[in-house]
């Protein structure tokens, strides 16, 4: 139940991030590499950064953990006092952000300048406006994840995409004339309110469904216990957050190059996304509940984390191996059209082609999380971001002001850090994970996607139909080979195929014995 359950999750997902990439592709056409397209990704993604850094991890680390202890009520009575909190939380950061829209502009798209700078700081004010909204939508997002209501966790975000996607394609067909910069904001601005009280109203209208509030509380008095302490929050809100914060700095950096380097750095990051869902969150959904149902350092833990290691690393291996070849057909497919020309797609092609290779950091650093979280390790990750976002932000600002920071070395630089990340990591975890890391089948994985990235150069060049099918044989190429090193992961491979077929044989004998 819990599998299917994974993947039912898993697939909604793919689904909300696969609209997420047309929302992009649809702003990309309306507005390019421009300095308006870098105002308008201002605008969409600062309610979702604030969110995810301060909010959506936090919540499910803490809450969901204390909610599992608490009765029906107790969970109600703690859900409003959190929504009180967020409501008020979220109203102080919309007048600050509204305040200091303009500094807040600069620090995000400093390569932002004179009127587009305004306008800039203008699309600040909108995100200020649904920050209340988005915090609240956390929460209740939080709430259905403790009822595993999947469906009513992402069919609000597919609604955000979808509203917005519709305001963007309306901007897109009827061209750059027909709008004004400043009507443009406003019309998007509108959109997003919008779509965030569409959000608002479904989770509101699936929350009854799930809650059954008893008339009065109970005589346990299990229901007393108010919310964890500030101490918790912070470290929660910390260590989820921080991580989300390194790309960001590396986008700002970017931005230095000039109005709609923002926006080149964008897209190529999109281009890494997707299968960073694939290679991280199929691994999360599948793997990692493995790890918590065992004992520390008993070898059923240990066979977990190997099993981990090996498939979140081998399918950054395949990802890998398809975005770094085919980047520029991802790109064509993706932002091909509009007001994006085909050297905007080169930069973005060479960009994310250069960003891909943090997958394999970052898958690292998704398993060693999960055990660090399980023996409550948590600072040492704390310490490890902030390292890693000092370092980013000081090494990239020197090599601005000396001319030597272009777009393509904060992706190399991004890279660079998140490999120290995911070392000190490691390094912290060493004697917990000495018997589970699969050096030597890690490496065939890595050795082949290399040698077909290699390869770029000597490949003829194909239509798009023609790179989907080679991209696929190259992702196909790395996990045979990750198949063909590691026996657990190969094990684990023919273990799944035989519970299929077992299934699949149950039901035709149940339907043949209904039938006779």
């Amino acid at each position: 139940m819990y599998l299917r359950a994974g993947l039912v999750s898993l697939g909604l997902l793919l689904v909300s991030r696969l609209l997420g990439l047309l929302r992009e592709s649809a702003q990309a056409a309306a507005f390019g590499a421009t300095g308006m397209g870098d105002a308008v990704i201002v605008m969409f993604t600062l309610p979702d950064l604030l969110v995810g850094v301060l909010a959506s991890g936090a919540l499910s680390y803490v809450l969901l953990p204390f909610w599992a202890q608490q009765d029906a009520y107790a969970v109600q009575r703690s859900q409003r006092q959190a929504a009180c909190s967020v409501v008020i939380v979220g109203a102080l950061l919309a007048l600050l952000v509204w305040l200091m829209r303009s500094s807040v502009s600069r620090a995000l798209a400093p390569g932002l300048q004179e009127d587009m700078a305004t306008l800039g700081a203008a699309s600040l004010a909108w995100s200020a406006v649904v920050l209340p909204l988005a915090l609240l939508s956390a929460l209740w997002t939080t709430r259905l994840q403790h009822e595993r209501d999947a469906v009513g966790m992402y069919a609000g975000s597919l609604l955000v995409n979808l509203l917005l996607m519709a305001a963007l394609a309306l901007m897109a067909v009827m061209g750059a004339k027909a709008f004004s910069s400043a009507t443009s904001v406003g019309v998007l601005g509108s959109f997003l309110v919008l779509a965030m009280l569409a959000r608002l109203a479904w989770l509101y209208w699936r929350l009854p469904q799930q809650i059954a509030l008893p008339a009065s509380a109970p005589a346990s008095g299990r229901a007393t216990a108010g919310l964890p302490g500030p101490t918790i929050w912070l470290w929660a809100a910390l260590s989820s957050g921080m991580l989300l914060l390194l790309p960001v700095v590396a986008r700002s950096l970017a931005s230095l190059a000039g109005e709609g380097a923002l926006a080149y750095f964008n897209y190529a990051w999109k281009l890494i996304e997707l299968p960073l869902v694939l290679a991280v969150q199929l691994v999360a959904s599948l793997a990692f509940p493995a790890i918590t149902r065992t004992a520390p350092a008993s070898a059923e833990r240990a066979k977990a984390l190997e099993l981990s290691f090996m498939l979140a690393w081998s399918l950054a291996c395949a990802a890998v191996a398809v975005v770094g070849v085919f980047s520029l057909p991802l790109a064509t497919l993706l932002f091909g059209w509009g007001r994006m020309g085909a050297e905007d797609l080169q930069v973005i092609s060479q960009w994310g082609a250069a960003g891909v290779w943090s997958l394999l950091p970052q898958a690292l650093i998704a398993v060693v999380l999960t055990v660090m979280a399980i023996s409550q390790h948590m600072q040492v990750a704390v310490r490890a971001y902030a390292a890693g976002i000092a370092t980013l932000a000081i090494v990239g600002w020197w090599g601005a002001t000396q001319g030597l920071m272009s777009g393509l070395a904060v992706m190399y630089l991004l890279n660079i850090v998140l490999a120290g990340v995911a070392f000190l990591l490691l390094f912290s975890q060493r004697h917990s994970l000495r018997a589970s890391m699969p050096v030597l089948p890690m490496l065939a994985p890595l050795v082949v996607c290399s040698g077909l990235v290699l390869s770029k150069p000597w490949l003829p060049e194909m239509g798009l139909a023609g790179s989907a099918l080679l991209a696929t044989v190259f992702g196909i190429v790395v996990m045979a080979s990750a198949l063909a090193a590691s026996p657990l992961l190969r094990g684990a491979a023919l273990h799944s195929r035989g519970n299929v077929r077992t299934s699949a044989a149950k039901n035709s004998a149940e339907a043949t014995r209904l039938h006779d």
